[in-house]
């Protein structure tokens, strides 16, 4: 790979969180639904989707603020498969997978019928993206989990298209992740070897835990990512979605690592005392599903707590993650956060670097 450290490029990254700018998505979604999308009209970046902004930047739960949430260094060329590329390329990242950034949203639409469009339409346009080189660029699917019939049928054209993963919220408007409801989901998430993945985001008019005494983006930041990832793993184990699909496998995603063996702990001392108090709930104790590989997180490259993380629970639960191009990564050093640290063993650093990543999405037969 051009530009890669000469060290490093057989040991290449698989960043398992990287983001799409959706820019001629939007442009496209502007014409194609003018009843249901528009532009901004404050002066700033985003849009606006049946009448509500995105993300919205004000008020409980702020999302953040639509001009600042690029990394200069990367938002010239995070717009194109190539520009992506060749950013891949500095840091040493053979293989991407890809999340939405404002259409993230799709979770939070209410009309049915453009729901469904609306997320069909993206998951095309981001497979129609990753045409560009389909060795390295992959995609996670938007949902619309709103609605579980058009959701199954959503994710059944998502895996036609090559699609690697499903993107859920860590809770839905009126519902956590083990309601019931989702269950036909689940069901055909397992049978067509789908993973989950949870992916969460301020300001996107979805429930966010923590926040209702935060209105600075900030402090948002800092609360709702790692809380939200905690309910929704939560609902998932102890709510017993695991068990009842048991080749279901769930990431949670950009949270960091360093909470995973506190809440396993915490998690694993409500099912010994009282874990029979929930009605379809878990069988098992939560440790054993992040051993098996089926509940993993992604990490921050610079986290100091990753080799105890791996020490406590497995080499096998933690997978690197860029969050390119957004503000919070560290390009164009993130790869070289993880590549200069000392208190990682080689074998570790492979896991967490690609390995891990490569197992949990599929790809270790990719090129």
């Amino acid at each position: 790979m051009s530009g890669a450290d000469p060290v490093q490029a057989d040991a290449y990254y698989t960043d398992a969180d990287a983001h799409v700018v959706e820019a001629t998505f939007f442009l496209a979604a502007v014409e194609r639904w003018p009843q249901h999308v528009s532009f901004r009209n404050d002066g700033t970046a985003g849009f606006v989707i049946e009448g509500r902004r995105y993300p919205e930047p004000e008020g409980a739960g702020a999302g953040c603020p639509p001009d600042h949430s690029l990394n200069p260094e990367a938002a010239r060329r995070a717009t194109t498969p190539q520009g992506m590329l060749a950013d891949a390329d500095m840091e040493s990242v053979g293989r991407l997978v890809l999340f939405p950034s404002g259409a993230l949203a799709a979770p939070t639409i209410r009309d049915r019928r453009f729901s469904k469009e609306f997320v069909d339409a993206y998951n095309v346009w981001v497979a129609d993206f990753c045409t560009a080189d389909p060795e390295r660029l992959f995609a996670a699917a938007a949902i619309g989990i709103e609605h579980v019939e058009d959701a199954v049928d959503s994710l059944r054209r998502a895996r036609e298209l090559g699609h690697v993963a499903a993107i859920l919220p860590p809770a839905l408007a009126y519902r956590n992740l083990d309601h019931p409801d989702l269950d036909p989901f689940y069901e055909a998430a397992a049978d067509m070897d789908m993973p989950i993945t949870v992916h969460g985001a301020p300001g996107m008019h979805l429930p966010k835990i923590g926040v209702d005494r935060f209105t600075n983006y900030i402090q948002v930041h800092m609360v709702s990512f790692p809380f939200d990832m905690m309910t929704a793993m939560a609902a998932v184990i102890s709510g017993g979605v695991l068990d009842r699909h048991p080749s279901l496998r769930f990431a949670f995603l950009e949270a960091g690592c360093s909470w995973l063996p506190y809440f396993v702990e915490r998690m694993g001392e409500h099912f010994e005392k009282r874990g029979d108090w929930i009605p379809r709930g878990w069988q098992r104790h939560p440790r054993e599903y992040v051993q098996e590989g089926r509940v993993r997180v992604t990490c921050e490259p610079e986290e100091a707590l990753i080799p105890a993380v791996a020490a406590e629970l497995g080499s096998q639960c933690v997978m690197w993650a860029s969050d390119y191009p957004h503000w919070d990564g560290e390009f164009p050093n993130a790869g070289a956060h993880l590549r200069k640290r000392t208190d990682l063993d080689e074998s570790l650093r492979v896991r967490i670097a690609r390995e891990n990543a490569d197992e949990f999405f599929g790809l270790d037969g990719a090129a």
